[in-house]
C-alpha cells in the first residue's frame, strides 16, 4: 500500500510539473490560467499530506518489533513501529483538520471530526459556540464561557448547567464567584460529603439537569444537518 501511494503522490507531482507549460501557454485566457494555477495547489497540497500519510504509516508499522497477526489459515509477523505523536497523524486526506476524539463511550472508543462546546439560553437559543482544536479537557472551558457570557449580555447567567464532565471544584467556585445563581455541575467521581449528596438530588438541581439535557435535541439537529 506504501508503494502504490508512493505512485500515486509521484505520479501527481508530474501532472503538477506538466500543467505548469499548460498554465504559461493559456497566459492569454487569465480565467483558465488561474484555474490551471488553483488545481495544481490543491494537487500539491494532496501530495504533501500524502508524503506525512506515507511517514507515519512507515513509522507506525515498518519500523521497530515484531506485531503477529492471525488468520484460520495463515500468520505473519509485521513490524510494530512508533507510537506517532498525535498532532502529527493525518485522520482524513479531504479534510485534514480532522482530530481523534476520545470521549469515554464505550461503543464508541474513538472518534473523529472535532469537538464544538454549545452553550443554550431558557428560550432554547444557542448563545455560544465554539469548534475546539484537539481534544481539550471539558473542565478547562467553564471559566471561558463565563467570560463570553459576561461580554455578550454584559452580566453572568442565573444558571449553570452543565453534565459531570466539566465539574472540579474550582469550576464550581468559579461559577458563585461570577454570581451564578443556580450551579448544576454533577460531582465526577470521588465520595460524595453529605452535602453534596443533598445538593444533587435538590429540586432545583435535577430541574437544571433536565434543562441541560433538552440542548441535546439541539446536537442531533447539527448533526443530522451536517450528516
Amino acid at each position: 500500500m506504501i508503494r502504490i501511494t508512493e505512485q500515486v503522490v509521484k505520479n501527481a507531482r508530474e501532472v503538477v510539473e506538466k500543467a505548469k507549460g499548460v498554465a504559461a501557454g493559456a497566459g492569454a485566457n487569465l480565467i483558465a490560467s488561474l484555474g490551471i494555477d488553483s488545481l495544481r495547489a490543491q494537487i500539491t497540497g494532496y501530495c504533501q499530506l500524502g508524503d506525512r500519510v506515507i511517514d507515519q504509516s512507515r513509522r507506525r508499522v515498518l519500523q521497530g518489533g515484531n506485531l503477529l497477526f492471525q488468520h484460520s489459515f495463515w500468520a505473519v509477523a509485521l513490524p510494530k513501529g512508533e507510537q506517532v505523536p498525535t498532532e502529527q497523524k493525518v485522520y482524513s486526506i479531504f479534510e485534514s483538520h480532522t482530530a481523534l476524539i476520545k470521549r469515554g463511550k464505550a461503543q464508541k472508543p474513538v472518534e473523529f471530526g472535532h469537538k464544538v462546546f454549545l452553550a443554550e439560553s431558557a428560550q432554547g437559543l444557542i448563545t455560544d459556540y465554539q469548534v475546539l482544536d484537539g481534544n481539550p479537557s471539558d473542565t478547562t472551558h467553564v471559566q471561558s464561557s463565563l467570560d463570553r457570557h459576561k461580554q455578550t449580555f454584559d452580566r453572568s447567567p442565573q444558571l449553570y448547567a452543565t453534565d459531570r464532565g466539566f465539574f472540579s471544584p474550582d469550576n464550581v467556585q468559579a461559577c458563585e464567584k461570577a454570581g451564578v445563581v443556580q450551579v448544576s455541575i454533577p460531582q465526577r467521581g470521588g465520595h460524595k460529603t453529605a452535602e453534596q449528596d443533598a445538593l444533587e438530588r435538590s429540586p432545583a438541581f435535577k430541574k437544571a439537569q433536565r434543562f441541560r439535557a433538552g440542548i441535546e435535541g439541539r446536537i442531533s439537529v447539527l448533526f443530522r444537518a451536517a450528516a
